[in-house]
């Protein structure tokens, strides 16, 4: 199975301390996708395509997701294709 690096518009809070965490995500083609828990963080560079950050394992719609935050201020999911 193939996948790819999807760049994603993602709506984030911040609480008083500084901490990020991603609420939505816009998928390419427009879809909203609210994030229903925020599972873990770490830093972690993308195995798939490289660029170092933040990935956070969340839960998405009941399924448990991926999503990045690279040092370039710029979210990104992996789709999987076929």
């Amino acid at each position: 199975m193939k996948t790819a690096k999807v760049y994603v518009d993602v709506l984030a809070s911040f609480s008083r301390d500084g901490d990020m965490r991603p609420v939505q995500l816009v998928w390419e083609d427009g879809r909203v996708y609210d994030i229903d828990r925020v599972i873990a963080r770490q830093e972690a560079a993308a195995r798939r395509y490289g660029g170092a950050g933040v990935m956070y394992t969340c839960l998405v719609e009941g399924r448990e997701s991926h999503i990045y935050y690279e040092e370039n201020n710029r979210w990104f999911v992996e789709r999987k294709g076929e």
